[in-house]
């Protein structure tokens, strides 16, 4: 898996569309669980997974334990990451960067930053490639210790 992560417009998309330009895009939608997205896998297509901060935002008043969303999306993950795996297909990830600004007063937004950090951490710890966007550049983030 590989997953690309930065700002508001800071050029995901098209970083990836440039990498994968055969690629199947599936957005997550309220609802959904995560693996569900493993309905778009083609063999040997890339699948790209996008939408994951409006999909926790829509999501957050259902998710009653953070700790049991933590726990199902890192089991989703593996079993996402093993379905591509088992199609002979790239599975990219997008996640949106959210926190290099103003924590909000809000409780329920505070909770959404939290879980949109929590998942992108999730996802990077599985991640076999980590790309940080920027101003539409690029870059290679090493997950190595």
């Amino acid at each position: 898996m590989q997953l690309f992560i930065g700002g508001a417009r800071a050029g995901k998309h098209d970083a990836v569309a440039a990498r994968f330009p055969q690629a199947t895009w599936w957005r997550l939608t309220p609802g959904q669980r995560l693996i569900s997205a493993a309905d778009g896998l083609v063999g040997g297509t890339p699948l790209v997974v996008d939408g994951v901060f409006d999909w926790l935002a829509a999501s957050i008043d259902q998710l009653q334990d953070d700790d049991e969303a933590r726990r199902q999306w890192q089991d989703d993950l593996q079993r996402l990451t093993h379905a591509a795996q088992t199609n002979d297909a790239a599975l990219v990830i997008i996640v949106n960067e959210i926190g290099r600004g103003i924590v909000p007063m809000e409780r329920n937004e505070r909770r959404l930053r939290d879980l949109n950090g929590w998942f992108s951490q999730d996802a990077a710890a599985q991640a076999e490639q980590v790309w940080y966007v920027r101003h539409g550049l690029v870059m290679a983030l090493d997950g190595q210790n």
